[in-house]
């Protein structure tokens, strides 16, 4: 038992030498996403720590194998949506972009998981509604 409990710590001290990247791109601030302020409130609460390059890191992402989940997730929404660099995308892209803000926005973001740890995320019914709204797709 005292064996196994060894090489359990082992091979977590050894997972901890697995860093990841914790850096925010710097980014003209003229390519964030341009929104009425209680929208650019609602994405920074929401959405920003993984779509955006403003990412605000736990004090947990720095232990592995947390870690290197909170980084994929990271990687995964900035390469789907980046706010930061908002102006960078074509106007068809970003017609496609508010579509799926549009569809997201409704229930499936921000995950359950992350609103666990960051109550300011878990968005009302009405907020989700303003969001919507706010991205001029009609149903």
């Amino acid at each position: 038992m005292k064996k196994t409990l060894l090489i359990i710590l082992a091979i977590f001290i050894v997972m901890q030498f697995k860093q990841t990247d914790k850096t925010n791109k710097l980014v003209a601030q003229n390519l964030e996403i341009k929104a009425p302020e209680n929208i650019t409130v609602m994405l920074k609460n929401a959405c920003y720590d993984c779509h955006s390059n403003e990412v605000k890191w736990p004090w947990y992402s720095n232990i592995a194998p947390f870690s290197w989940i909170i980084d994929s997730h990271v990687s995964n929404g900035r390469k789907s949506l980046n706010f930061s660099e908002w102006e960078d995308y074509t106007e068809e892209e970003k017609k496609k972009k508010l579509k799926e803000i549009f569809r997201t926005a409704y229930a499936s973001m921000p995950l359950a998981g992350y609103i666990k740890f960051h109550k300011e995320a878990d968005l009302t019914r009405e907020q989700r509604t303003m969001i919507r709204m706010w991205t001029g797709v009609k149903k």
